[in-house]
């Protein structure tokens, strides 16, 4: 037997494989009350139609007795923390969560996908704190998928990503992951915010808003010192957003940074019209015209 997790030469192989077959094809497709199978719904067969055609084609394939894949993940869940730097089970892993994005970028599946809550299985990816390259990949992979689901804006995903730990996870991300890390978790909080149900939510209680105020301020206070235009797009988005709900608007006129007031950032934006748009709004909403014109006026700013 292996030392990794006692799993057997042969399923380590099949793990770390390209051309793994996560799939032992059986009877007709039929969709259980249970995570594993949602899986059988589609097969491996429909998953290769997803990612070649980006929908399912083929209802009727054959499937399997559950994805592989999904019961591996499970029985490694409790020792994430264990991997090692240079773990093939954590870079596997990684690889096949694209399998997973298919299947909640599609709309015929999106909604299977969050009934089945394959998504918490993807959040102890997000909870570790090493930044090591497989941990970031896994990390970063597993971003992926949520912000596959958040980008369509529908209300009924952002609830569900509401009632699990969705918004701490990403805020962890957001303060010790790599760049693209951070940016890929400031996106699935900023779409977030876009959704009335999740600026409300946001909103509801102080501690809530000065936890995502917090990291947003220290994010920002970081890019002052190593910039990032790509990031600091979705902050200030999300600082707009923020500024939409009054009693948040009140607190951004004390907790909102300076930097984002002075012209720190000004060659960071200057060829980007759209958040310099974002920014004069924010501004105007935060400070009021009367403030942001005795400041100089954003054109100011800018020059």
């Amino acid at each position: 037997m292996s030392a990794d997790f006692g799993l057997d030469p042969c399923t380590l192989r099949c793990l770390a494989s390209h051309s793994a077959v996560f799939f032992s094809f059986s009877a007709k497709s039929r969709l259980r009350p249970n995570p594993f199978g949602f899986f059988t719904l589609l097969g491996f067969r429909n998953m290769d139609r997803i990612t070649k055609r980006g929908k399912v084609v083929g209802k009727n394939a054959e499937v399997g007795n559950g994805d592989i894949y999904l019961q591996f993940t499970t029985m490694l869940l409790p020792h994430v923390a264990c991997f090692s730097p240079q773990s093939s089970i954590a870079i596997a892993l990684a690889k096949y969560h694209w399998k997973y994005w298919c299947v909640a970028s599609h709309p015929d599946t999106r909604m299977l996908f969050l009934n089945a809550h394959i998504p918490l299985y993807l959040y102890p990816f997000l909870n570790t704190t090493s930044k090591s390259r497989p941990f970031e990949y896994l990390r970063l992979t597993s971003l992926g998928v949520i912000g596959a689901l958040v980008k369509v804006d529908d209300t009924e995903v952002i609830s569900f990503l509401l009632s699990t730990e969705i918004i701490p996870l990403c805020l962890r991300t957001m303060e010790m992951g790599s760049e693209l890390s951070k940016t890929v978790a400031t996106f699935i909080v900023q779409k977030i915010l876009l959704d009335d149900v999740g600026l409300e939510y946001i909103c509801t209680t102080a501690e809530r808003f000065f936890a995502v105020g917090r990291v947003l301020g220290n994010m920002v206070a970081a890019l002052a010192e190593q910039p990032s235009s790509r990031l600091l797009k979705h902050i200030i988005r999300c600082y707009l957003r923020l500024s939409d709900n009054p009693r948040a608007c009140d607190a951004l006129r004390s907790c909102l940074p300076d930097m984002l007031r002075d012209a720190t950032f000004s060659s960071c934006l200057r060829e980007d019209p759209t958040t310099r748009r974002w920014l004069q709004q924010l501004l105007l909403n935060v400070q009021g015209p009367r403030v942001a014109m005795e400041a100089g006026g954003f054109d100011h700013m800018m020059g």
